[in-house]
């Protein structure tokens, strides 16, 4: 028996060392929109590549989020892949707006078209990754203990991929059914004739309360901070569009480019003072009737920065939320009173607000009577107890950081990434942190977010760039310097300045209440618009990288 064991010890061993020595030229962490490109591109340049990914298929987001009523919210031809024609000649999108089956059947489809499956590890959590100076590499350790040896270690993570759950007490004794959001089953969830609780009122609550009421038995809706939201408009893409739309793609992908969150929106010229209050309200009208993202991201120049104008437009959509809601006390329930329209990353409803005009649905402000705990029945707040089949927690993510917080990750020296971070996420161009070389995040803290896949195929191939001009001249050290990160950090924080987003709790400011140590507001994303974040990715580039320490 000992000879046995000992046998057994000396195969993990062996196992170990053999992983070890199974060097690769780079590994990626996560298989979602990013990192399926940046193997793609990684392929390109000949490069042996390991991507791990946790959940057992490709997708990231839209592996991980099915929730009922689940979709995106940029247009669906402006979100896909832009880097190959005959992808583009082969897919037709059914929905202006994609739902998530939509989406994870795609990024699917990209997968297998491209080959990507084969150096794809699923079912593979990175635990932890420690840089190695000696050999210039990144050891790279699994959940399970797997162990591997890369010479680059890049993070296609995500910006939204670190769900958390509400700090209550009692979230282990309920006896019903209850998840995240994000850990959505893949099997059906049966709500008729259930009584069904949603905590929380963001953006995955806007779009999961609506599907979930069609049918429950009674659905009780915890609100502990109202969101300013808009229609989706959403609606089908028939044959003869689609052929439209695969026609007008260079003038699509174009435009995106053009604009500063990357979405077909680009804000009107005119300040909000500069025309008549009837021209304002029959633009702000036709915005509100327009699918997408208009009404944010293509509304008069100053609404996200003025004052008054936010005001303008907050009074504008809080009227719409009193014409679309019957109870007026249950609307000023619903209307933000802590920040202004835009301020937050907007949610896009479809008829997210009558829905609390259905008498199987019941609003809670936890403001006013908040959750003491959760039961095995249900939930009790401070002035009644609630009976639950179903518990759902839409409480949201540690958004940006919290997925990188997640991985023991360590630099030179054996320092924390999360500890050089406690104050805020300190990077070059979002992509480089000093103090660990050979580390490349793609859509990292401080990089231009938006329209998510047009800004991560933007993101990876600068990076693939970096990686091309190092090999290229035998460099096998690539570092940002302290220089760097400093002008890179005060070029962040001066954009961000007179942004009223900025002066509001979100997770687009690092804010989650939910997690210790986040409760400071901290500039967490580049707010110039990504036209100004290229220009000045490019330029460093184009300078032979000379801001980089490179050996």
């Amino acid at each position: 028996m000992i000879a046995s064991q000992a046998a057994v010890r000396n195969i993990e061993a062996d196992s170990i060392k053999a992983d070890l020595a199974a060097e690769f030229d780079a590994v990626i962490i996560g298989a979602g929109v990013s990192g399926l490109y940046q193997l793609y591109k990684l392929r390109e340049l000949g490069l042996k590549v390991r991507v791990f990914e946790t959940g057992t298929g490709v997708g990231g987001t839209w592996y991980w989020n099915r929730y009922p009523g689940a979709r995106f919210d940029s247009e669906s031809y402006s979100y896909g892949y832009s880097f190959s024609q005959e992808l583009l000649e082969e897919w037709n999108w059914a929905e202006r707006f994609a739902p998530q089956p939509e989406t994870e059947r795609y990024l699917n489809y990209v997968a297998d078209k491209f080959d990507l499956r084969r150096d794809i590890q699923c079912n593979s959590r990175v635990s932890a990754a420690h840089y190695q100076e000696e050999t210039r590499s990144w050891d790279v350790t699994l959940e399970d203990g797997r162990r591997y040896c890369t010479r680059l270690l890049i993070t296609a993570i995500g910006v939204l991929s670190a769900p958390t759950m509400p700090r209550i007490a009692g979230v282990e004794t309920f006896q019903g059914q209850s998840c995240h959001t994000h850990y959505w089953p893949k099997v059906p969830v049966d709500f008729a004739g259930k009584r069904v609780a949603v905590i929380g009122t963001g953006a995955t609550a806007v779009q999961t309360i609506p599907e979930v009421a069609k049918t429950a038995g009674h659905l009780t809706v915890f609100q502990r901070t109202p969101n300013w939201c808009a229609p989706l408009h959403n609606g089908k893409i028939g044959e003869e569009e689609m052929r439209r739309i695969r026609a007008n793609y260079p003038d699509i992908f174009a435009r995106c480019l053009e604009t500063p969150g990357c979405f077909i929106h680009n804000p009107d010229p005119r300040a909000t003072s500069e025309v008549t209050p009837e021209e304002r309200e029959a633009f702000f009208e036709k915005l509100y009737a327009e699918p997408g993202f208009g009404i944010w991201q293509g509304n008069f120049r100053d609404i996200l920065v003025d004052r008054k104008a936010n005001a303008l437009i907050s009074d504008f959509v809080a009227r719409k939320i009193r014409e679309r809601v019957k109870d007026q006390a249950v609307a000023e329930k619903l209307i933000p009173k802590n920040h202004g329209f835009g301020t937050r990353r907007l949610p896009l409803e479809t008829r997210y607000y009558e829905v609390y005009n259905q008498p199987n649905v019941e609003l809670v402000d936890i403001n006013e009577t908040p959750i003491e705990r959760i039961t095995p029945t249900g939930i009790k707040t401070s002035d009644a107890e609630y009976a639950f089949d179903i518990i759902i927690y839409a409480t949201g993510f540690d958004a940006i950081t919290g997925s990188f917080d997640r991985i023991d990750i360590r630099g030179l020296d054996g320092r924390r990434l999360k500890d050089k971070w406690s104050a805020g996420p300190q990077t070059h161009l979002g992509i480089l942190v000093e103090g660990f070389p050979n580390m490349l995040m793609v859509m990292g803290p401080h990089a231009g977010l938006g329209n998510f896949p047009r800004a991560a195929e933007y993101s990876v191939e600068w990076v693939t760039g970096l990686i091309r001009f190092a090999r290229d001249r035998g460099l096998t050290r690539i570092e940002a310097t302290p220089a760097g990160v400093a002008q890179w950090t005060d070029h962040v924080m001066a954009l961000g300045e007179g942004l009223l987003a900025n002066e509001i709790d979100s997770w687009m400011t690092g804010v989650n209440r939910n997690v210790e140590g986040k409760q400071v507001r901290r500039i967490m994303r580049y707010s110039g618009g990504h036209p100004v974040f290229r220009a000045c990715c490019d330029a460093v580039a184009a300078d032979g990288y000379r801001d980089l320490a490179l050996a």
